[in-house]
């Protein structure tokens, strides 16, 4: 599973962190979302709830 954040999208509102701490990240000096471990995905079972709630629609799952 492949997960990508959209920055030229993201808002940096923090969602997809807060839902998906074990792959998201919010780089403060660009204050966007980043893709720190998108394996992560495999086992946390929260990748889907971050793309869902993501309110620009910046993240894509590609499998």
């Amino acid at each position: 599973m492949n997960v990508i954040v959209d920055t030229d999208l993201c808002i940096g509102c923090g969602r997809c962190q807060e839902l998906c701490p074990a792959v998201f990240f919010i780089d403060e000096s660009i204050g966007k979302s980043e893709v720190i471990d998108a394996e992560a995905c495999e086992y946390a079972n929260c990748c889907e709830a971050a793309e869902e709630n993501c309110p620009v629609h910046a993240i894509s799952i590609v499998d």
